[in-house]
């Protein structure tokens, strides 16, 4: 029987992907965790555990305690806070990831999903329709971090057989929790503030374009990657994905079209330069051939399903 441990399940990916793996496989056996306590519908959907990822005592004893066979690794330092204290950063992102690694060898972990981040791009990387292999000189703490890890997990799956397999999740928009300190956070601020307020400062310029995606396409992709036969998984460091590209103008109309009274303002900040650092849009091609992914959300439909949820938020 599958049992399945999710560290990080309060943050972005992790709420929405708990919930769809207890859906998928019960609730008895997805185990989420983190170093706070997660919205309602992870609390009182299964088992949680309070877990500092940086406590490789704690995580050796939880998989013991639920004889876990999979590991879902979100937990993360996000690209924005990450340059505010970057040695910090760092080592949490590097030492968890150690952490993992090194218990799923000891183990026999039967499979790993770690996340990466177009992060790990960088600014001379081609930065329209970005190929699964080109240039990777990212100039971020957080980049750096994704494209190391990027590097470790495909020697652990070289060297000691680890089933790991790996995202570059562009950035993620959802309604079930809010922003977490990353560079794509407008695209989830500012529904909330349109709501709210009715007005909205944007860090990012207008008219930079960014590849973006609705978490229910991300936490189906991430499952699919996971569920797809071992054979299938050419790529051993991290797949593209692409989903949809848009500027912080084109979302604002967009919304408008459903609050015509919202006001937007652009003030960029330390995240311009790393907006400019990423690319415009991404292909995904060989997780489409690999493993059958195709996006479902364009921006039309997605900014409809965040309009009519995000006053539902249990979280």
């Amino acid at each position: 029987m599958k049992k399945i441990l999710v560290i990080g399940a309060s943050g972005q990916i992790g709420t929405d992907l708990t919930v769809e793996l207890r859906k998928q496989f019960g609730a008895e056996n997805v185990i989420a965790s983190d170093i706070k306590n997660a919205c309602e519908d992870v609390m009182q959907g299964g088992s949680f555990e309070i877990l500092d990822v940086m406590d490789r005592k704690k995580i050796s004893e939880i998989i013991d305690k639920y004889n876990i066979t999979e590991i879902y690794h979100l937990a993360a330092i996000l690209s924005g806070n990450a340059e505010k204290n970057p040695k910090w950063a760092w080592d949490i992102n590097m030492d968890s990831l150690f952490n993992i690694l090194e218990l799923s060898r000891e183990k026999k972990i039967q499979k790993i999903f770690w996340p990466s981040s177009m992060g790990a791009f960088g600014i001379s990387t081609p930065a329209v329709n970005t190929p699964q292999l080109t240039i990777m000189e990212p100039s971020t703490v957080y980049g750096i971090s994704k494209l190391a890890g990027e590097r470790w997990c495909e020697y652990y799956h070289h060297k000691y057989g680890l089933d790991i397999r790996s995202l570059r999740y562009p950035g993620l928009i959802s309604w079930k929790t809010e922003a977490g300190g990353g560079t794509t956070d407008y695209a989830v601020e500012i529904f909330y503030e349109a709501i709210r307020s009715g007005n909205y400062e944007c860090f990012l310029s207008e008219d930079i374009a960014l590849p973006m995606m609705y978490m229910d396409d991300a936490v189906k992709a991430t499952i699919m990657l996971m569920e797809a036969p071992a054979e299938k998984i050419k790529v051993r460091s991290s797949y593209n994905l692409g989903g949809i590209s848009f500027t912080p103008k084109e979302i604002e109309n967009e919304i408008k079209k459903y609050i015509p009274e919202l006001k937007v303002s652009y003030k960029p900040d330390f995240r311009q330069a790393i907006a400019e650092s990423w690319p415009r849009s991404i292909s995904d091609e060989a997780a489409q051939k690999d493993w059958g992914w195709k996006h479902e959300y364009g921006l039309p439909k997605m900014v409809q399903v965040m309009i009519e949820n995000i006053g539902k938020r249990k979280c």
